[in-house]
């Protein structure tokens, strides 16, 4: 059996608050309890971190150079600030301890042996095409692949399989394109949201909507697996379904961030796209807020 973390939909838990907001008074929001994510004394991944990439269904060469220079943006230093790679920084604050994580190997699957309608025992197929210590498999499904629930309860997964008879595990993540299927609910802010309140989306700062918000998604669960791998890291409620590093704080990318609105970001005076990060190659992101063990807020980059 694979542990398992689904990423909610952008949305969700903007939605619960919005529907509990008009019941709290003016003082109990004022005393509202500071966010704290309990560490539960399990395995963080620290160290060099090997990521491989399993492209399920059509990719373009460019959306593939996309989230390659993503991933390889957070543990790259040189890029103008605020950059991927001081986001990425804060993940060392949970215990002491950076974690780098480097593109590994890529196997590109566009023949869709496994159809278009993928169960949770296909990604766990797919999650097992790289199975080797230190390492994350990402599995990256196109625009026009379904997975069980995606859409309906979550944007993305990230849990381990077991790496052969060892007693060990291998984390791994899978992010759908959402493009097609659901921007609104996982691409959001780069598309109108289907439920909420309603605030014009931003343009997406490398041109692809689907991709973008992809990487927004990987990001957030990179960040929840190297803080909390294997369920017993760092979460606030049930290990069953608990709030991580980055869902803790969802919806937020700039401050004054409130349901519906992403906050202030950084728009590019020439084409009008929004971003909070630089990276590798040029690359500009849209990134959420992680949760800072030092303040107990959700710190963002701009």
């Amino acid at each position: 059996m694979a542990s398992n973390y689904k990423l909610p939909l952008t949305f969700a838990a903007l939605l619960a608050l919005l529907v509990l907001l008009p019941t709290l008074t003016v003082g109990e929001l004022v005393q509202e309890q500071p966010l704290v994510l309990k560490y539960h004394n399990g395995q963080l991944l620290k160290g060099r971190i090997t990521v491989n990439l399993v492209w399920y269904g059509t990719f373009t060469p460019i959306q593939r150079s996309i989230i390659v220079d993503f991933i390889n943006s957070v543990s790259t230093t040189g890029a103008p600030l605020p950059s991927a790679a001081a986001w990425w920084k804060t993940t060392e604050k949970y215990k002491v301890g950076s974690s780098a994580i480097i593109v590994g190997k890529q196997f590109l699957h566009p023949a869709y042996t496994l159809g278009k309608n993928l169960k949770g025992k296909d990604l766990l197929s797919l999650a097992t095409k790289f199975n080797e210590l230190s390492s994350i498999t990402v599995v990256l499904t196109a625009k026009d692949v379904n997975v069980d629930g995606f859409c309906m309860s979550r944007c993305g997964t990230h849990g381990s399989v077991p790496r052969g008879n060892t007693g060990a595990r291998t984390p791994y993540i899978w992010v759908g394109n959402a493009e097609t299927l659901c921007p609104g609910q996982c691409a959001w802010p780069f598309h109108q949201p289907i439920y909420g309140p309603q605030s014009p989306p931003l343009v997406a700062p490398n041109g692809d909507v689907g991709v973008d918000g992809m990487i927004i998604n990987l990001a957030t669960l990179l960040a929840g697996t190297v803080t909390n791998p294997f369920n017993n890291g760092y979460f606030q409620g049930p290990a069953t379904a608990p709030l991580e590093a980055v869902t803790a704080c969802t919806g937020v990318f700039g401050s004054g961030a409130y349901p519906g609105y992403a906050g202030r970001v950084l728009v590019d005076k020439t084409t009008g796209s929004s971003y909070n990060a630089h990276g590798a190659n040029g690359r500009r992101f849209l990134l959420p807020a992680m949760w800072d063990p030092q303040t107990s807020v959700c710190r963002t980059l701009v």
